[in-house]
């Protein structure tokens, strides 16, 4: 039992290591190729809000090796956006969803402190993934989605998926259940449009 115990203690870490460079081939190929088609501003922006938001979840939880990962995933994510905003992906309809789940998230905490930030956390990665999904699937060649990305976003959620499991955590399970599918969706669609002959920019 205690090497059980060992293995899902380790898987924190090895989520750190997926998570730390994550967003990194995203940020890549839009610099070198400048191509956006398929890649969704909410989804980067609310992925900076939430890796905030989480921040604040995993300190006050006590779960120190995730802090990294998910300052990381904020200061990426937000250069993520950053690209897209000068690419001329955001608009003021996304923005203004993203302003309003950003004071759902601070509301969470005044009324009911960091337990009711992590209620409210439960559904951050619905909020989050849905918007790249609805982007990839509405755009015919989504030749900006980096499949690096998306593989390392499966990799830090199916550990937190195995730990949320071990540790009893509905909201560490709720996350990775939902990340695992949205990376599966989007390598599924990248992987479509390939074989039908769409071919991506070279830039992963």
């Amino acid at each position: 039992m205690e090497r059980f115990a060992l293995l899902f203690d380790v898987l924190p870490f090895a989520a750190t290591g997926f998570g730390i460079p994550q967003y990194l081939p995203q940020i890549t190929k839009l610099r070198r190729t400048r191509d956006p088609a398929g890649v969704s501003w909410s989804w980067a922006t609310l992925t900076c809000v939430n890796n905030a938001a989480w921040f604040a979840y995993f300190a006050s939880s006590g779960y120190w090796t995730a802090l990294v990962p998910s300052s990381a995933a904020t200061l990426l994510a937000a250069t993520v956006a950053v690209l897209l905003t000068r690419l001329g992906r955001a608009g003021r309809r996304p923005a203004a969803g993203v302003g309003a789940w950003t004071v759902v998230l601070a509301g969470a905490v005044v009324v009911a402190g960091i337990p009711g930030l992590g209620t409210v956390l439960t559904a951050a990665s619905i909020i989050q993934v849905t918007p790249s999904i609805v982007t990839a699937y509405r755009t015919r060649r989504p030749t900006g989605v980096s499949v690096g990305t998306w593989l390392l976003v499966l990799g830090e959620v199916s550990c937190w998926t195995m730990y949320g499991h071990y540790r009893s955590d509905p909201r560490l399970i709720a996350l990775g259940i939902t990340g695992i599918t949205a990376s599966l969706l989007m390598l599924a669609r990248v992987q479509y449009t390939t074989k039908r002959g769409y071919r991506p920019l070279p830039s992963e």
